[in-house]
């Protein structure tokens, strides 16, 4: 485990992240260029390679711990990895698929990938650490690093076609992945894990559109029950694996992280928060309850019925928590991780405010 020395303001000198759409920071586009706007419009005036209006929740972590944000293990130009690699790519799944990415939507980017790719970084350190260069960042880097996962959403609702049980047999494989990939990258020296649970789908906007359901399965904030219920019951079984892992990683703080609780309680009680909207996009088409059709996503035009229309952006992100239907604002984003540095939501405990001089997130 990590102790902070009297010189320096961050036990943690690095992030690994490995995850999909809720935390990449371009890695997908970046292997399949593509993105428009209006993604990227609040922080970075621009496509940026994120799921968001703006920033990210592994952007507002990087930015506490004092780090500057995370370039794509798979971006070839313009990266910097002195401070570590996001992995994640949008699309991501903890299994691997077994189809491609043009039929299934899926990416092939899936976790026991990621893991693979930070094997390889680990490599490329010490061959150029071993030659002089100072191109990568010091051996000992892997050691004094973050590693974090928010990973599995993907896995849980790519086969809710199939229904809450159909899911439900796949989740103990996804688990175990999990628990597999921490104990690999134990094996590299890695020695602080901050794995994040599954969110409330079950109040997305577009699974709300999509996902079949009765009107007795809303409960009074307008989330699908049964869902959410399942949602529940993959986090509790996340949690006991967990558990039973940090046997097999005795010197290691491994922390189970509940966004779940955090998402949930914006989508609930948004204007508790300082938003107006929990389970209404703000990018989308159709206006609403919802502001969210299938047939014409986020940015794009489509013709529909004859007519010819464009899923726009709200002028006002800052009020919701769903930007696309699918993916939080920066302004949930940004909440969620206030929420996480305070340390409510950490199993077990974990001293981040003592290992850190925490850094204001603007």
């Amino acid at each position: 485990m990590l102790s902070i020395s009297c010189h320096s303001k961050c036990a943690f000198e690095a992030i690994f992240n490995f995850g999909d759409s809720n935390t990449d920071t371009g890695g997908f586009y970046a292997a399949f260029p593509g993105q428009n706007g209006p993604f990227g419009m609040t922080h970075f005036k621009r496509p940026s390679g994120r799921a968001s209006d703006g920033r990210l929740i592994v952007d507002f972590l990087a930015q506490a711990l004092g780090l500057p944000f995370l370039s794509p293990y798979l971006q070839s130009i313009g990266s910097d990895y002195h401070h570590g690699a996001n992995f994640a790519t949008l699309a991501s799944t903890v299994l691997i698929p077994n189809t491609s990415l043009f039929v299934s939507g899926l990416s092939p980017f899936a976790l026991p990938i990621q893991v693979n790719q930070m094997k390889e970084f680990k490599s490329r350190v010490e061959e150029f650490n071993s030659s002089g260069s100072s191109i990568l960042p010091s051996q000992d880097i892997i050691g004094k690093s973050m590693y974090t996962f928010y990973i599995g959403q993907n896995d849980f609702t790519s086969n809710l076609a199939a229904g809450i049980g159909g899911v439900q047999q796949y989740l103990p494989q996804v688990v175990g992945q999990i628990a597999g990939a921490i104990k690999e990258i134990y094996g590299l020296g890695g020695r602080t894990f901050l794995v994040l649970n599954l969110a409330p789908v079950g109040c997305y906007p577009a699974f709300l559109v999509e996902l079949p359901h009765n009107s007795s399965d809303i409960d009074e904030y307008g989330c699908m029950v049964s869902y959410n219920n399942a949602v529940v019951d993959y986090n509790k079984m996340l949690r006991e694996t967990l558990a039973q892992t940090r046997t097999s990683v005795p010197d290691a703080s491994l922390i189970y992280v509940d966004i779940h609780s955090v998402l949930l309680e914006l989508f609930q009680h948004p204007t508790s928060h300082g938003l107006q909207y929990g389970t209404k996009a703000c990018c989308g088409y159709g206006g609403g309850l919802y502001n969210f059709d299938p047939k014409v996503y986020c940015g794009n035009t489509k013709e529909i019925n004859g007519s010819t229309v464009t899923a726009s952006a709200c002028s006002d992100p800052q009020n919701y928590v769903s930007w696309d239907g699918i993916h939080a604002t920066e302004a949930a984003n940004k909440l969620s991780v206030q929420a996480i540095l305070n340390g409510d939501y950490f199993d077990p405990s974990f001293p981040l405010q003592e290992l850190c001089d925490l850094q204001p997130i603007g």
